[in-house]
C-alpha cells in the first residue's frame, strides 16, 4: 500500500466526490485503487450513475487526433483511449476499434488535413495513414472527398456499461455511492467538508468536484468563484434508416474548420447496431435540456447574465444562426451530411437522441479548449471536461490522484 494523503497533518480518510458520471466514477476507482484512502463517498443527484453527459453522447472512443500537442486534453485522450480499451477488454464491455476517416472535400482543406496528421503524430497516435481519393473509396465507397486521414485507433463503446462496471468497482473497494443526493450546500469545517444533500448530510475531509454540467456551481458552493461559466450546447442526432446503413463503414468526420468552435456533423456507427449522424451545436435553454421544448429558468438567467456568452455570440453570429436554423430543418441537416456522403437522402434520416455538452466559456467569450482542473482549499475542481472526457476518464482520474498527492 502506498503512503496516505495528508492534509493539515492528518491522513485523508473519506474524501467526498461530487458527481457520478464517468469522470467521478473513474476518479473514485483510481483513489481507492491507489491504496491512499480507506474509503470515500460519491454523491450523485440522479437515481443512477452516468445519467447525463456520460451516456448522452455518440459512444465514440476518441484517440486524441485534433487536440493541441502538449495540452492536458491531448495527453489524457491518448493515454485514456488505450486504458479504456484495455478496461473494456478486461470487463467484457462491448466495444470495437473500427477506425475513423477524416475527409477533405476540397483543396482548401488539404493543409488542415496535413496539420491534423502532424498533431496526431505529435500526440503519439500510431498507424495514421494519408489516403488519396482512391484509398478513401476503398475504405468508404460512398464518402465524398479528394483526400482523407485514416485513424485506426478510434472506435466505439457502450459507455452505459462502462458506468456500471466502474460503479461496481467502487462498491467492491469499500466506496459508498449515494444516489438521489442532489447537493444543496457545502460547508467547510476544521476537518474538511459537510455536504447537505436531498439524501441527507455527508462529511468528508477532501472534496473532488466532478459535477460536469454543474461543476461551476459546485465551485461557488465551495467558496471558489471560477472565471469560466458552463454554457450548455445541445447536440442533436439523426439515425440512419436500414436502407442507408451500407453508406457508412467506419466513423466519417469532416476536417475541422478553425473559424468555427465546433467540429461539425459527422457519421458514427453505434456499438449495438445502427449509425448516428450529427451532432449539431445549438444553445440549450437548460443544462439538462435534451429537447427543444425543455427549459430551465435558473439556467437561462445564469447564461443570459454571463457576459462571456454575449461575446461568444458576437464573435460567431453566423455559426450560431446556421446551427439554430439547421436544428429546425431536417433538409438543411441532411444537406450538411451530404457534403460527406452525397448518396444520403432526407428520407434516410430518423430522429435520434441528443446530448448537452458541458462547455466552459471564459469571460472573454472564448471556449475553454483544454481540460481545466482547479485546486481550492482541501478541494480539486474539474471545471472543464467536455469531450473527450468520456474516453479519457480513467486517465483523468489518475491525473486527479497524482495532483492530490502532489
Amino acid at each position: 500500500m502506498r503512503g496516505r494523503f495528508f492534509f493539515g497533518g492528518n491522513p485523508m480518510r473519506n474524501p467526498l466526490i461530487i458527481g457520478g458520471g464517468l469522470v467521478g466514477l473513474a476518479t473514485a476507482r483510481q483513489l481507492l485503487r491507489s491504496g491512499r484512502v480507506p474509503s470515500l463517498t460519491l454523491l450523485e443527484k440522479e437515481a443512477r450513475v452516468g445519467a447525463h453527459q456520460s451516456t448522452h453522447n455518440s459512444g465514440v472512443l476518441h484517440a486524441g487526433l485534433c487536440y493541441k500537442p502538449g495540452s492536458l486534453k491531448a495527453r489524457l485522450a491518448v493515454e485514456g483511449i488505450r486504458e479504456m480499451t484495455a478496461y473494456c477488454r478486461g470487463k467484457n464491455i462491448p466495444h470495437e476499434i473500427c477506425g475513423k476517416v477524416v475527409v477533405a472535400v476540397d483543396e482548401n482543406e488539404i493543409p488542415r488535413l496535413r496539420e491534423l496528421e502532424t498533431r496526431g503524430h505529435a500526440n503519439g497516435l500510431t498507424g495514421l495513414r494519408r489516403l488519396d481519393r482512391g484509398g478513401l473509396r476503398t475504405l468508404e465507397p460512398h464518402a465524398a472527398g479528394i483526400a482523407a486521414l485514416y485513424v485506426p485507433e478510434e472506435g466505439i463503446v457502450d459507455y452505459a456499461a462502462v458506468c456500471e462496471a466502474l460503479r461496481d468497482d467502487v462498491l467492491a473497494m469499500n466506496g459508498c455511492i449515494a444516489t438521489n443526493a442532489k447537493l444543496t450546500e457545502l460547508r467547510e469545517t476544521s476537518d474538511g467538508w459537510i455536504a447537505e444533500t436531498a439524501a441527507g448530510e455527508f462529511a468528508g475531509d477532501f472534496l473532488v468536484n466532478c459535477a460536469g454540467l454543474h461543476s461551476d456551481r459546485v465551485c461557488r458552493l465551495a467558496g471558489l468563484d471560477p472565471a469560466d461559466r458552463i454554457v450548455p450546447f445541445r447536440g442533436e442526432y439523426y439515425q440512419l434508416g436500414p436502407g442507408a446503413a451500407h453508406l457508412v463503414r467506419h466513423l466519417i468526420y469532416p476536417v475541422p474548420d478553425p473559424k468555427f468552435p465546433f467540429l461539425g456533423v459527422h457519421f458514427t456507427r453505434l456499438i449495438h447496431g445502427g449509425t448516428e449522424a450529427g451532432p449539431n451545436a445549438v444553445l440549450a435553454f437548460g443544462r439538462e435540456a435534451y429537447r427543444r421544448t425543455q427549459w430551465n429558468a435558473r439556467d437561462l438567467a445564469d447564461a443570459a447574465g454571463f457576459p462571456g456568452l454575449w461575446k461568444f455570440l458576437a464573435r460567431h453570429p453566423r455559426m450560431a444562426w446556421d446551427e439554430g436554423v439547421r436544428s429546425l430543418s431536417k433538409k438543411l441537416f441532411c444537406r450538411s451530411l451530404q457534403r460527406l456522403v452525397p448518396d444520403l437522402r432526407v428520407a434516410d434520416l430518423a430522429p435520434g437522441g441528443a446530448g448537452v455538452r458541458a462547455q466552459a466559456i471564459s469571460r472573454d467569450g472564448e471556449l475553454v479548449q483544454d481540460f481545466r482542473l482547479v485546486a481550492g482549499p482541501r478541494a480539486l475542481h474539474v471545471v472543464n471536461a467536455p469531450s473527450p472526457a468520456a474516453t479519457a476518464c480513467l486517465a483523468i482520474g489518475r491525473e486527479i490522484v497524482q495532483r492530490i498527492a502532489a
